[in-house]
């Protein structure tokens, strides 16, 4: 007999997901600095990131910041289950989990903001600071994507449920007080 699932993730969310993933793939392992289709597929990951902001006002409950915000209570609460080892099951992002997220958002950001001043800003002709920004936050995505991936794998251990998987279809395990 297969758990009850309920529908967590919503198709934009999981569409986001997978847009934004594919462009940092893309852009750090196969485009070239600079060329045309690095900054356009850094457009296309900014476009997403200011859907998934506006989203996290006007989404379903899963999608909005208020549900996940990583508040100092949360994070604090978690830490504690974590150190006891006990499992944090939660519908939605864990607090750390959230922290990771916006930390990736910021990452995100940055790149875009950066990229933008290196390719379009005449003022900046020169200035080295924006290439040193955009190296940066490309490399600090690249350690929070790092450490994303291998939480989402300790945690389908420690949980027992494939958290990966629901990214992709949308569906969690439904707790067993949720009917």
């Amino acid at each position: 007999m297969h758990a009850a699932t309920i529908r967590l993730w919503d198709p934009l969310i999981r569409l986001f997901h997978v847009s934004v993933a594919g462009v940092f793939v893309a852009n750090y392992f196969f485009t070239e600095e600079g060329d045309d289709w690095h900054t356009w597929l850094g457009y296309y990951a900014c476009a997403w990131l200011a859907v998934r902001l506006v989203w996290g006002f006007v989404g379903p409950r899963s999608a909005r910041w208020t549900d996940f915000w990583p508040t100092r209570a949360r994070l604090a609460s978690h830490l504690a289950q974590l150190l006891e080892g006990e499992p944090h099951r939660r519908l939605g992002h864990s607090p750390l989990g959230a922290l990771v997220m916006l930390l990736m958002m910021t990452a995100i950001a940055a790149l875009g903001i950066s990229g933008f001043l290196m390719q379009e800003v005449d003022a900046l002709w020169g200035a080295d600071w924006p290439l040193t920004l955009h190296a940066w936050a490309a490399n600090g995505l690249a350690t929070l994507v790092v450490i994303h991936m291998a939480a989402a794998l300790i945690e389908s251990l420690h949980l027992g449920e494939n958290l990966p998987l629901s990214m992709i279809t949308g569906e969690r395990r439904a707790p067993s007080d949720h009917r």
